[in-house]
């Protein structure tokens, strides 16, 4: 009996054993199906403005790309409204896991200091997942105003304070922070006049109903080579290819002058680690490949691609630099 119980105990613990190995083995495959099977349905890329301005051209570059690898179309929304702030909340509070936002600049690093209360928090309720480009600035006038370059214009507003009048695509857009940094250095008075999006700001541009702009290149550059806009100043450090004989604010007077744009996918906050990570990857890869590298240059923009952790601190380094150019521009949401 004694012998019979030791060679039964053996064989016991040797079928349990292989049980249990046999159901993890099964799980193995079946976890991987379900993380593989994300996302399980086309992904919905919201954009917090209207159509025709460097966040349309930037969202679609990259959603078409990210399509092609990610296992499912990205088909980009446009939703503009208060400033970003309409769809920053309705992402932040969605929860079908396969819808996510292009952050900006306006969103992320200006709206936080310029509204008392924002209906999303910018740091808890989304992640960051890359950032996809930078976007030069421009500034541009409609042709008809006697001016050739910044010099030209800040003399000329000098000369009639509070007469001229510059579009935005929104109070707190990047244009509308760009313009008021410029004001800010060179002590000019320009009235603003914010618009919901770049796209119809730019129609009232061109038809002589506002005299100036900033604007990021890419929406800019096909009007300023027709000559329905001039370009008196670059926000960049350096002089633009596509623009070589158009100096920078800099070299016009405000040495260190610099403004970009920027642009980045932020997922809620709510989405699993793993389903982020995926999306991470594949962005990070569209960003850089060739079609989406060659497609925003065309435009002036430089695509990024980096990781989640630097997009963050790319974020919180932005948010750091603008306040206090808010702060003494005195910018205000629209109605406050």
């Amino acid at each position: 009996m004694t012998n019979c119980s030791n060679d039964f105990q053996p064989t016991r613990r040797q079928w349990i054993a292989q049980g249990a190995a046999a159901i993890a083995a099964g799980a193995l495959p079946f976890t991987s199906h379900a993380q593989a099977a994300w996302p399980s349905k086309p992904l919905r890329l919201v954009v917090p403005f209207a159509p025709g301005g460097s966040s349309e051209i930037v969202a679609r570059s990259v959603a078409g790309e990210l399509g092609k690898t990610i296992g499912q179309n990205v088909f980009v929304d446009n939703k503009p409204g208060a400033a970003g702030n309409i769809a920053m909340q309705e992402v932040a509070n969605s929860d079908d896991g396969h819808t996510l936002i292009l952050g900006h600049i306006g969103t992320l690093a200006v709206n936080p200091y310029i509204f008392a209360k924002l209906p999303y928090d910018a740091a808890k309720d989304f992640v960051p997942v890359t950032l996809l480009s930078k976007v030069p600035s421009l500034y541009v006038v409609h042709p008809d105003l006697p001016v050739k370059d910044l010099k030209e214009f800040i003399a000329f507003a000098k000369k009639q304070p509070g007469q001229l009048n510059y579009g935005s695509a929104g109070n707190g857009s990047a244009g509308h922070l760009a313009f008021e940094y410029l004001k800010m250095v060179s002590d000019t008075f320009v009235v603003h006049v914010p618009y919901r999006g770049t796209g119809p700001m730019l129609t009232d541009l061109m038809s002589g109903r506002l005299q100036a702009a900033s604007v990021g290149a890419p929406a800019l550059l096909q009007f300023i080579k027709a000559g329905k806009l001039r370009c008196i100043a670059t926000g960049t450090a350096q002089r633009l290819p596509q623009l070589p004989d158009v100096p920078t604010v800099a070299e016009q007077g405000y040495k260190g002058f610099e403004m970009t744009q920027w642009y980045g996918l932020l997922a809620p906050a709510k989405w699993p680690k793993a389903n982020v990570a995926k999306l991470e990857a594949e962005a990070i890869k569209a960003a850089k490949g060739s079609v989406v590298k060659e497609r925003l240059a065309a435009d002036t923009a430089l695509s990024v691609g980096n990781t989640a952790a630097e997009f963050d601190a790319f974020i919180k380094s932005e948010q750091a630099r603008w306040k206090p150019v808010i702060a003494r521009a005195q910018i205000k949401p629209e109605g406050a």
